[in-house]
């Protein structure tokens, strides 16, 4: 059996939806990132560990999103206004498996407005339909249904649970594994 080609994660596109554009970051998009990673909500979606904010950590991360060859992180901009207000990634690419992990953060600025749902469906859509991905795969805490209603909205299917991967205080919280597949998208791109 032969290795199946290689994508092309070094070229960053721009993809325009309706009320979104995914594109490569830009500098000016770091001041929205700022406000989603230190947003204390989306720090306990992303099961993001408690600790100082670094700003030339943060500044250095995302100075350097469009060089990376073997991922793919896109900015999310509302057309609305303009703004970033998000991420959308793939990335732990397989490449033998034809398959990526994705990940998503949005700002409060994005949520409840329908951006999450479309920025997910483009970003899914290019990795099926321009990549030649096989398999997209993600986690989603249970303290999420938000995230995890919109994954299934795009066609995402509930695959198992992985018991107490986060620590929420005094709890636990446990991740439910969720992809989905090309022929899956081939047959209703995104819209199940």
């Amino acid at each position: 059996m032969s290795t199946p080609p290689t994508p092309d994660l070094s070229a960053k596109p721009t993809i325009t939806g309706d009320r979104v554009v995914l594109r490569p970051f830009v500098d000016d998009d770091v001041a929205a990132l700022r406000a989603a990673v230190t947003d204390p909500e989306v720090r306990r979606l992303t099961g993001s560990p408690p600790g100082e904010f670094d700003e030339q950590r943060l500044r250095d991360w995302y100075g350097n999103r469009n060089a990376q060859t073997d991922r793919l992180d896109l900015a999310v901009v509302d057309r609305a206004t303009g703004d970033c207000v998000g991420e959308v990634v793939l990335n732990d690419w397989d490449e033998w498996n034809r398959a990526c992990n994705f990940r998503t953060l949005f700002a409060a600025a994005g949520r409840n407005r329908g951006l999450g749902t479309e920025a997910v469906r483009l970003v899914v859509g290019y990795g099926f339909e321009r990549l030649g991905l096989h398999r997209i795969s993600l986690e989603v805490f249970a303290v999420n249904p938000r995230a995890r209603r919109v994954y299934e909205k795009v066609g995402f299917v509930a695959e198992g649970v992985l018991r107490q991967v986060l620590r929420d205080g005094d709890d636990w919280i446990d991740a439910t594994v969720m992809s989905i597949l090309a022929p899956e998208w081939a047959t209703h791109r995104g819209h199940p």
